[in-house]
């Protein structure tokens, strides 16, 4: 039987799948609570799911799986989704299960019967994984020859990586990189919240690398079971020929091995495939195309997930937004 837990009994429910992954944990529907979503938390013996439902006007909502389900017999949890759904005025279910491109439909019948319209993922469709398998001279090998002498000239130009608490500092980063590569950035009050719900479970760190005492890039790492993700990252204007996004990268990757994880996931990649991208790397400078020249270097495995589909349960309030997302990217 399909229950709805609280925010404790989920995570409770959680810990018999460690690998379940951070999106789907208790913390991140705490955060998403405090930017404007609701989190409800289903689950049965071998299935559950954190929901996340979003207010649109007139009194109608979006509801929005992150990453999940999870476990297994996802049909399972159909009928109680369906209720959570038309009782909220839902207007469409977006579901987006951690799992890569070609695994699900050998996997898991019920993936084309729980969700049956292809949709855009909300998370990055494309993404670099690396293996933390082996010791650091193994990393390295596996690493482009010029990032392993970027690291290394890192080591030798004087800076210094630590841990930090010092968010302001980092905000400050993020925003000049965004203004830099042209992407978006949270409020610093996201960045907050995140670290201060994600930091007492030892499920994240703040990395900062610093020269003569200024912060020249940082990042926030996030840990669940055996992965880790780069989730948040952000570098100064001054002192790049120090290669300081370069050096806190690399520790990153050293916290993810001594917490126990086994990859590291870089988090967002452009949705080419491989050939193509190292084909155009050098001239494309749009989109993730920046942060791709710079992660590809780190030796990692190019991978794409298994996308999203849409349970729908308004079709004219749908085609709605389906009209209004398209004239959105349009005019982007």
């Amino acid at each position: 039987m399909i229950k709805e837990l609280s925010t404790h009994a989920w995570s409770e429910w959680l810990s018999a799948f460690p690998e379940a992954h951070i999106l789907q944990t208790a913390s991140w529907g705490a955060l998403k609570a405090d930017f404007g979503w609701q989190p409800h938390f289903l689950a049965g013996e071998t299935c559950g799911a954190l929901v996340l439902l979003r207010k649109l006007p007139l009194g109608f909502n979006i509801a929005y799986i992150p990453k999940g389900p999870v476990g297994t017999n996802w049909s399972s949890i159909l009928p109680a989704l369906d209720d959570l759904c038309e009782q909220n005025r839902v207007v469409f279910l977006r579901i987006e299960p951690d799992a890569w491109e070609g695994t699900l439909p050998e996997n898991r019948d019920d993936w084309v019967e729980f969700t049956p319209i292809l949709a855009d993922p909300i998370q990055p469709h494309r993404t670099i994984v690396i293996s933390l398998e082996g010791n650091e001279d193994e990393w390295l090998m596996r690493m482009k020859q010029k990032t392993r002498y970027n690291i290394r000239l890192a080591q030798k130009s004087g800076l210094r990586v630590e841990e930090s608490q010092d968010l302001g500092a980092f905000e400050k980063l993020m925003q000049v990189t965004g203004e830099r590569d042209g992407f978006g950035v949270h409020s610093p009050a996201y960045y907050s919240r995140a670290y201060d719900l994600f930091l007492p479970p030892k499920q994240c760190v703040l990395l900062m690398a610093f020269y003569e005492e200024k912060p020249l890039a940082g990042v926030m790492i996030f840990k669940q079971g055996s992965r880790a993700w780069f989730l948040f990252g952000g570098s100064s204007n001054e002192e790049r020929n120090r290669m300081p996004a370069y050096l806190v990268q690399w520790e990153a990757m050293r916290w993810a091995s001594r917490s126990g994880c086994l990859e590291y996931d870089l988090w967002g990649a452009p949705d080419y495939d491989y050939d193509y991208l190292e084909a155009n790397f050098q001239t494309r400078s749009d989109g993730l195309w920046g942060v791709y020249r710079f992660k590809r270097g780190f030796g990692g495995e190019l991978k794409r997930s298994a996308g999203a589909r849409d349970r729908v349960y308004n079709q004219s309030l749908y085609r709605v937004y389906q009209w209004y997302m398209k004239r959105k990217k349009s005019t982007m």
